[in-house]
């Protein structure tokens, strides 16, 4: 049998241990070794002390024998801890190098496993590369490069309306949401329990679609919204229309918008000549991720429709609404953080990457 060792303490050693046990500031694991060590000097056994305490046979032990060895010093930091270790440098630019510049035959990217069996080491080697290096393979990112010739000129106006609005002037970010349908589930939604999700059946009805004119206030983060059936110049100037009459007439009005061609038609031309109060600023071309309307779009789909049941149109706007009169109880103004220059650094460097392929 195991006999634990004995501890006699110096009054200098009691006085420190017998503050920390009772110190309200100090770290609870401090508290208990100090604990475990003034009742070994007590004479108690590991067994008696991990009752008394509520702890592990092991640990008393463990840091009863640290005292022995080291003293309070012993007790006063962690135990060291057994770790892997580092990897050879050469293993590790291997790794690096063939996650980077090759994939397995017949795949489009590397596995920690499928990479594993291809070098000859453990998945959790390449795991422990990848994590270090930030290497997620199995992620991907879409982009789309604009090649508008105006692309710099465009991306320098639409940023300094976000950043740096025009005093006594109102900036609208407006877009539509297109063809948005009205799905009916064919069966009834399973409600979240305990231990598992939100059930949805596969299968669902059309009953409808309807487009979305929607404007974005960059000032107050509020949205105004209204439907349309259609989605040509005449629906535009109504929704147009519709801004000039709730925005107070002693404001210049800034509409930030997408190249669509019902946007700049003859007749939009002679309503904004008619409205002088009116600017329109159009984005880049394939640069939708500029017009900040789109993020309010995306949670609008995201909150709002995406698990949504709809017996017809009528029931989709009565559900856009909703989310339009709570969001903007809360609204609050547009926050842009990347300048002109930080985007079109960005831009650049995917551009040369597009090029060169790294």
């Amino acid at each position: 049998m195991r006999v634990a060792p004995p501890i006699v303490l110096a009054p200098e050693e009691r006085f420190e241990l017998e503050h920390w046990s009772r110190g309200r500031s100090t770290e609870q694991r401090q508290v208990l070794r100090s604990k475990i060590v003034l009742r070994a000097a007590e004479g108690r056994t590991n067994n008696q002390i991990a009752e008394e305490l509520g702890t592990n046979p092991n640990t008393v032990g463990l840091w009863r024998s640290r005292f022995v060895l080291l003293r309070v010093e012993g007790i006063r930091r962690d135990a060291p801890r057994a770790g892997a270790p580092p990897l050879p440098a050469s293993l590790v630019e291997k790794i690096v190098d063939t996650t980077l510049h090759t994939t397995p035959k017949g795949e489009t990217h590397w596995s920690t496993r499928t990479l594993a069996d291809h070098l000859g080491v453990s998945h959790m080697t390449v795991h422990r590369v990848w994590r270090a290096r930030h290497l997620q393979p199995h992620r991907v990112q879409s982009f789309e490069l604009s090649h508008d010739p105006r692309f710099e000129e465009k991306l320098v106006d639409v940023v300094g309306l976000y950043v740096n609005p025009p005093e006594r002037a109102i900036v609208f970010s407006v877009a539509e949401k297109p063809q948005m349908h009205a799905l009916g589930r064919t069966q009834a939604v399973l409600p979240l329990g305990g231990s598992s999700p939100e059930g949805r059946p596969h299968e669902y009805t059309r009953n409808g679609t309807i487009d979305l004119f929607a404007a974005l206030d960059v000032l107050t983060g509020d949205v105004v919204v209204e439907f349309h059936r259609r989605r040509r110049h005449q629906e535009f100037l109504a929704f147009l229309s519709t801004l000039d009459r709730q925005s107070p007439k002693r404001y210049d009005v800034h509409v930030i918008l997408d190249n669509l061609s019902a946007h700049m038609t003859e007749e939009v031309q002679r309503w904004v000549h008619a409205h002088p109060r009116f600017q329109l600023h159009f984005t880049p071309t394939h640069a939708s991720w500029l017009n900040a309307v789109e993020g309010w779009f995306s949670k609008l789909e995201r909150k709002a429709l995406k698990r949504g049941s709809f017996r017809g149109v009528p029931a989709l706007q009565r559900a856009v609404r909703e989310y339009v009169t709570n969001h903007n109880k809360e609204a609050f103004p547009l926050i842009w953080t990347k300048s002109a220059d930080e985007i079109l650094r960005k831009v650049r460097k995917i551009q040369r990457l597009s090029v060169t392929g790294h």
